[in-house]
């Protein structure tokens, strides 16, 4: 084989090996997080664990996120009769960017009875990241209101993220994660094997257009030697 040749194919074979690291790399890992909630009740502080499960659909230029409660977290004196009770909450963004993002779920569709655990509806909205990068959604506080009372549970286990996303956010502006746990700290650009996959296939495919120019100016150049 001509070294053109071998050059080319050498060229080929990592702009492809890169690719594929590239595909393989996860954009996405989700866990059903256990939320020990403390809620401010109008008769007295209650508190109960429901799995917290995440989700999230990407929809235009955000994403529709969509937090689903596995058990009930509070529970009502008397019966609430259909439509007297309305949730909300937020989730909690890390990582490339610190926001919170406001959810929203129906009224109960049927009666709920005294003193038995309040089923939350699935709650939604809508995430539009200003920044590109890894992002973790973490579940915050959830508001119910019911016959004119408001209800505030706040976790109270610091509970892990329900969800880590890559996000790109409208125009794609680049994004470093933050060290440590608060707003604080230096910013370092985000290491990892996705990391290692991007630059590998950039890496194969700088290799591939030079393997492209060189035969480009080796076909020219004997063109040339030709006339």
């Amino acid at each position: 084989m001509s070294d053109r040749k071998r050059s080319t194919a050498l060229a080929l074979a990592s702009a492809l090996a890169g690719t594929a690291v590239l595909l393989a790399a996860p954009t996405a890992q989700a866990a059903v997080v256990d939320v020990n909630y403390n809620c401010e009740t109008p008769i007295g502080p209650k508190s109960a664990v429901s799995p917290i499960d995440i989700k999230a659909v990407k929809e235009g230029n955000g994403y529709k996120l969509t937090m689903s409660f596995q058990k009930g977290v509070s529970s009502s004196p008397v019966e609430l009769g259909k439509g007297a009770m309305t949730p909300s909450a937020v989730i909690l963004v890390g990582g490339a960017e610190k926001v919170s993002v406001p959810v929203s779920g129906a009224p109960n569709s049927e009666a709920l009875p005294a003193n038995t655990p309040i089923k939350i509806s699935d709650l939604s909205g809508t995430y539009t990241p200003k920044k590109s990068g890894k992002v973790t959604l973490t579940a915050g506080v959830l508001t119910i209101k019911a016959m004119g009372t408001t209800t505030t549970c706040t976790p109270g286990n610091s509970p892990g993220p329900s969800l880590e996303l890559d996000v790109t956010a409208p125009g794609g502006e680049a994004a470093s994660t933050t060290t440590g746990g608060g707003s604080g700290g230096a910013t370092l650009p985000q290491t990892g094997p996705e990391d290692s996959a991007i630059a590998l296939g950039t890496l194969g495919a700088t290799v591939l257009l030079s393997g492209a120019a060189g035969v480009l100016w080796l076909t020219r150049r004997g063109q040339r030697a030709r006339s």
